[in-house]
């Protein structure tokens, strides 16, 4: 699941009071996906970079008066491309030689153009300037061989008016453009995101507070998901969210369009070095800090490589070093050991903070973890660090007391919370977590915040997790929009941060989600799920439903159900095939943006048979059995007992057999197999009368597990399962082997 030590963003597992580990890991291990960065066009002089921002770079464009020499139609103007909104944009008539500029209002020492295309780019075309903006153009940079995407480009020139000139298409449309940003210097002017002033944690015991440029700055956060290629598509949003801080869980090269976007957008960013094991496994495995001095020294010149880049950036808020490290070590160590290396590991946080004070004495440096058993470590270990950092969900309100309890000298800031996570709710019916409703997860939002602003002079923010796109079984437990959809939760965080959600359109309220049967659904057979489903606005809904099999098989998607509407908010849904406990979802879209999703769980199991099963509890032999193997012994005896949790597994090679003997010749119509993830891909079902001569009454060679029920219309005594060639690398197994007359 998670990234490598260099990119960002990066999750592990979370919980807030206790030292206990929890399944975060395997939450959202699709949740958070690789960073990308928009392919950049090359300039005839080969100097089109993504540059180094000055200390006082600012976006001078957005807002301000912009005309085009021609645009396509209604919605299309040329202001929509310097209004901050990534989601609208100016179009040219479908000609070569069309234009866009922008007014600064005065003029301006320039240093970079940031051109987000539509897919009707430019192939060819000029940045100038001028003075007047009706003549007088000078070019500062001539682009040859674009490809489209986004292009940031180094300019050098001086002007009030700055114009993207085209010279070729790339197509037959014309030119179109999401965004035109122009960055310069604006006479010392405080740039968005705080200013190039100093950020400080400032005062006394109790009574501290985080100043950024000199004025007060309440960390009002949310983690980041989307890839640094759709910074400036969300930051818009994030921002209108009154969202002044966005978290990060690694940081190098790639960080910098996300830090440019955040700046343009008056957000700062926590930036974040990636520490093992950072929660747990999948983490990136156990790093020695008692020894491995080679590891701390590599990651100690890296982090400060980023820190010497990033610290003159106008977005930088604060470096946040390690994510639950001190928390994760127990899955590395126990006993004596583990003491060791979280005193060596809080020794190393402190190395790397002194390390980022003397390179950049402006910004302060934090530490991340799960636990605030944590924080003695740090106080002991870190005196360096200027405040602790915590992730804490469903125990975010405990953090106060433990605080208090522990006589810490330290303010803290909280960088993930939100609702029960995973491991701290109680399961349901059907033994998995059972994931709270859209209105309880947006009611934990706002209990966090309210947690946190409520430790006044001690708690100096958070960053509530967490803006992520993904449409998966982790981003539907936590993303405020998901495939982009914008959920009750995402509203609960903006009247947070804001006090107000008037005006605003709001998801549909499902309520009272049912399934029937909720614990034997058959494989293949429908099954019903109800709801309430009402929208506050009135607004006509779209439903659709949704499955996941994270628990019937590890596979984290979600994908649409066949289903159809029954009426009264009623669908009747067809199981999957695969046996096991499946989550169901509906998501009730109001067609302006927002969703409602709800989730139960349904235990898929094998279909029932009309009949008498003529195989229950009669004598079984096979050619072998595992004697001692994880739940064994797996006797042949056990396939024919009627218990869907017990099983027969043969021993690991080709060919085996399992055979019933069924006492006399009996009319057979019906067989069904209920496959153990261990399956047979090649086999043919044989009958006897003598258990000496067998015909063949069925064959495969694609078998697929789960379960085969098979129509074989004869009379026997004995029934043979004839195995020729696994599915897995593993041997035979069956729960059950059905014989019905």
């Amino acid at each position: 699941m998670f990234r490598s030590p260099s990119s960002a963003p990066r999750r592990g597992p979370t919980r807030a009071a206790l030292p206990t580990f929890a399944a975060l890991t395997a939450l959202l291990a699709t949740t958070l996906g690789a960073a990308a960065v928009a392919p950049v066009a090359q300039a005839a002089d080969a100097s089109v970079t993504a540059g180094a921002a000055a200390a006082a770079e600012v976006l001078l464009s957005q807002g301000k008066p912009a005309t085009a020499s021609s645009q396509e139609g209604d919605g299309l103007a040329a202001a929509a491309a310097v209004d901050g909104n990534a989601g609208t944009r100016w179009a040219s008539q479908w000609r070569e030689g069309e234009w866009l500029q922008v007014d600064l209002g005065a003029s301006h020492d320039l240093s970079r153009v940031v051109l987000n295309w539509e897919s009707a780019y430019g192939k060819s075309y000029d940045i100038q300037v001028s003075d007047t903006g009706t003549g007088g153009w000078r070019t500062i940079k001539s682009v040859t061989g674009g490809d489209g995407g986004t292009d940031d480009i180094a300019v050098s020139g001086t002007g009030r008016y700055v114009r993207m000139q085209g010279v070729l298409r790339a197509g037959g449309y014309g030119y179109s453009l999401w965004e035109f940003q122009v960055y310069g210097s604006d006479g010392g002017t405080t740039p968005p995101g705080g200013g190039t002033g100093a950020v400080k944690v400032e005062g006394s015991q109790g009574n501290w507070r985080l100043t950024a440029g000199g004025q007060p700055y309440v960390v009002k956060g949310l983690t980041w998901g989307p890839s640094v290629a759709d910074a400036s598509k969300y930051l818009p949003d994030v921002k209108s969210m009154g969202v002044n801080t966005i978290r990060t869980w690694g940081t190098d090269g790639s960080t910098k369009p996300l830090l440019d976007s955040a700046a343009a957008n008056g957000i700062r960013v926590i930036n974040g070095f990636w520490l093992q094991p950072g929660g747990g496994p999948g983490a990136g495995g156990c790093v020695n800090y008692v020894t491995d001095a080679a590891y701390k020294s590599s990651s100690l010149t890296e982090f400060a490589k980023w820190v010497d880049t990033y610290k003159s950036h106008p977005a930088t808020l604060m470096w946040n070093v390690g994510n639950e490290s001190v928390l994760g070590l127990q899955n590395c160590y126990s006993g004596t050991e583990l003491e060791a290396q979280r005193n060596a590991y809080t020794s190393f946080v402190n190395d790397v903070a002194k390390k980022i004070h003397s390179i950049d004495p402006d910004h302060p440096v934090t530490s991340t973890d799960a636990w605030t058993g944590a924080w003695p470590y740090y106080k002991r270990n870190a005196p360096d660090l200027d405040l602790y950092a915590m992730n804490s969900y469903n125990n975010v309100c405990k953090i106060r007391q433990d605080w208090l309890d522990g006589g810490y000298n330290k303010p803290y800031i909280v960088t993930e919370t939100g609702p029960a996570g995973e491991w701290e709710v109680p399961n349901d019916a059907n033994g998995i977590p059972d994931e709270p409703t859209d209105v309880a997860k947006a009611d934990g939002y706002t209990r966090a915040w309210n947690c946190v602003t409520g430790h006044q002079g001690v708690a100096l923010g958070a960053t509530l997790f967490h803006y992520g796109t993904e449409h998966d079984f982790g981003g539907v437990w936590f993303n405020l929009i998901p495939d982009g959809l914008k959920r009750l939760s995402y509203y609960a965080v903006k009247k947070a941060y804001t006090g107000s959600t008037a005006g605003n359109n709001t998801p549909p309220v499902i309520s009272n989600m049912t399934v029937t049967p909720a614990s034997a659904a058959g494989a293949g057979r429908e099954f019903t799920v109800r709801a309430d489903i009402r929208d506050p606005d009135g607004d006509a809904i779209t439903n659709k439903i949704f499955l996941s099999g994270n628990y019937a098989s590890g596979d984290k998607r979600l994908v649409e159900a066949t289903w159809r509407s029954t009426g009264n908010g009623t669908f009747a849904v067809t199981a999957p095939q695969k046996l096991g406990v499946w989550k169901v979802y509906i998501q009730s879209e109001d067609g302006h943006g927002n969703a409602g999703i709800e989730t139960k769980s349904v235990k898929v199991v094998a279909p029932p048979v009309n009949g008498t099963n003529l195989a229950l509890n009669r004598p079984a032999t096979a050619s072998s059995f595992q004697a001692a193997y994880g739940d064994c012994p797996c006797a042949p005896a056990l396939a024919v007992d009627g218990k869907e949790a017990t099983r027969w597994a043969s021993d690991w090679s080709d060919p085996q057999w399992i055979q019933v003997d069924l006492g006399s010749a009996k009319p057979l119509r019906t067989l069904q197999l209920v496959w153990d993830p261990a399956f047979a891909k090649s086999y043919e079902v044989q009958v006897s009368d003598d258990g000496a001569t067998w015909r063949s009454v069925y064959q495969t060679t694609a078998g697929d597990g789960d379960v085969d029920t098979l129509a074989v219309n004869t009379t026997a005594r004995h029934v043979r399962l004839q195995l020729t060639a696994r599915g897995t690398a593993w041997g035979y197994s069956l729960h059950e082997i059905g014989i019905y007359s």
